[in-house]
């Protein structure tokens, strides 16, 4: 486990629409959340999810946005995927939470650690957490999270459910 982890908006918005935030307490002991991912997920209505989560929340840490440098500036990333992938770039301990594919291959560049909402949910299955990851994963990919059914099926074998 990490010592933290700095996420991204798209895995909070997934999983406080699923109901497991606490699964990013599998992660890292401490969860960080930057102004620019703060900032993105409340523009969204305040009856959203995702916006109710970030304010009741009390163990995100907020953090300020790191200086992006231009190893990350040249991906032409977005706000909130640059914020977390220079607080780690920056701090050798953390983990990025985060699922765009872009800034996941950024990170695998930069050998950034890194998962995401999927990589999170195999790894509560793998933990006891959860008791069967196919369902949620199913909920995950029916609230808008794009997955290949080829995905999951990689996903579900790697925990023992095909």
């Amino acid at each position: 486990m990490a010592d933290y982890a700095y996420i991204n908006a798209s895995p909070i918005i997934f999983l406080a629409q699923a109901g497991l935030l606490d699964m990013l307490r599998l992660v890292a002991t401490e969860i960080r959340l930057t102004a620019s991912v703060e900032q993105e997920i409340r523009k969204k209505l305040a009856s959203d999810l995702a916006v109710k989560a970030v304010s009741d929340t009390r163990w995100f840490t907020r953090v300020l946005d790191p200086v992006i440098p231009p190893v990350i500036a040249d991906w032409g990333l977005g706000a909130g995927e640059s914020s977390v992938l220079a607080a780690c770039l920056s701090n050798s301990k953390a983990t990025a939470i985060l699922d765009d594919l872009a800034a996941r291959r950024c990170a695998n560049t930069l050998d950034i650690p890194l998962t995401g909402t999927l990589g999170l949910v195999l790894k509560a299955k793998q933990c006891g957490f959860i008791p069967t990851a196919e369902p949620i994963i199913r909920a995950l990919k029916h609230h808008g999270m794009y997955l290949s059914e080829k995905t999951i099926s990689r996903a579900l074998a790697m925990v023992g459910e095909v």
